[in-house]
Formats: structure tokens, sequence, C-alpha cells
């Protein structure tokens, strides 16, 4: 168990319960998945002491969760940037120079692999494939916007957009 609790809402637990609901009583902990997304939606990432929370919440042991939360990177650990960007290094786009445009944005940014700019806008990390092989080097910002071809210009470009926009978008997933 965690050092730290984590106290679900009323709020949280009313989504949870509405997630629940579509699956058979006895087959609850197929919300996980869900649950951990309305965490990370209301928090921005998803902290041991919350994967406990979810576990107690939906019966089921807490390593479970731990192994759900870490086997995607779609959820967050830790705190991350405004924009997570994750570039895609394996085979098909590593050979279209994938690990160059992880490098290219590392160098840009001035942060390692991981790491968060200090002014909390960007996280780079590198990803499992993204099925999306024809078009690599890709990248997915946030979770949720693949970008294809991403040569370096292409980075450069996509840095400055984000930067541009940072105050119209809305916090982290």
């Amino acid at each position: 168990m965690s050092s730290t609790e984590y106290v679900l809402s009323e709020a949280t637990r009313a989504r949870f319960a509405r997630e629940v609901a579509k699956y058979p009583a006895q087959q609850k902990q197929s919300a996980v998945m869900a649950c951990l997304s309305i965490v990370q939606q209301e928090e921005g990432h998803v902290s041991r002491a919350a994967e406990d929370a979810i576990a107690q919440y939906l019966g089921m042991p807490a390593i479970a969760v731990y192994e759900v939360t870490t086997f995607y990177n779609m959820y967050n650990q830790r705190p991350v940037g405004k924009f997570k960007l994750n570039v895609c290094t394996n085979l098909p786009c590593l050979l279209r120079n994938g690990q160059g445009a992880l490098d290219h944005l590392l160098q840009k940014l001035g942060v390692e692999e991981g790491g968060t700019t200090p002014d909390g806008l960007f996280t780079v990390q590198k990803c499992e494939c993204l099925g999306a092989c024809a078009d690599a080097p890709v990248m997915l910002v946030n979770d949720r916007q693949m970008c294809s071809f991403m040569s370096h210009d292409r980075l450069d470009e996509l840095v400055t957009v984000l930067r541009e926009n940072a105050g119209t978008v809305e916090a982290k997933n």
C-alpha cells in the first residue's frame, strides 16, 4: 500500500460507477482502463496511490492495476508536460529515422528521454509501435493526435505550432 492515500471524490466515484455499469457485476474489473483514464483526465497522471484506490474500488489486487498502468504508455505515472510527444522507435520507424526524430526533438527541446522542458510544455519519450509503419517515422501527441512522416523540419514546425497554441490547448489528457 502506498504511504500517501488517494481519496476518490464523489464525482470520480460517479464516473467510475458509469463505467462499471457497462459490465456484468462479476466482471467490474473490466473497467480498470476506463478508471485509469478518468484519474489521468482529472489529475494529469496516475499516481501509485490512485492505482491503489482504483484497485480497492474495483475489488482487485493493486498489482493487477499497476500491471495495466505500466503496460500501456498512454498512462502517465508521473506528471508530464502539457504536450506529451511519443516518438515511435520500433523497427519500421527506426529504419526510416525514428531514432533520429527522437534525438532531434530531445536536442531541440534540451531534455533527456522521458524528460519535461523547464516550462512544463513538453515531455518527450519513445514509444512502441503506433501501427502506422508506412508513414514512418510517426509520433503521437498527447496520446490522441498521430503525426506522420516526421522529418526534422516537420518536427520543428510541430513544436512551433504547439508553443504558439499552448495557451489555447486544454490541460493534459
